[in-house]
């Protein structure tokens, strides 16, 4: 699966423990990063300082479901 075009569920629902450009202390869980533009692109999506839960994260339906606000529930549910 692709990732949803404006969607970014993934940039608010979860938490990033490990540090990235900008957030020194990662984010916590509904907490938009960032570098979630306002179109829900990644502005560090190719860059080399991304976080590795972020280039682990592969967009599934079963986190992703079949909508943003789908995925943001999904997501939500899976980081408390």
């Amino acid at each position: 699966m692709n990732c949803r075009s404006g969607c970014g569920a993934c940039c608010v629902a979860l938490s990033i423990s490990s540090s990235l450009p900008g957030m020194a202390g990662g984010k916590s869980a509904g907490v938009r990063c960032i570098h979630l533009l306002d179109d829900y692109k990644c502005a560090i999506y190719t860059d080399s300082a991304k976080p590795k839960v972020c280039i682990d994260f592969k967009a599934e339906p079963e986190f992703c479901g079949s909508s943003r606000k789908e995925a943001m529930e999904i997501l939500f549910s899976l980081s408390t």
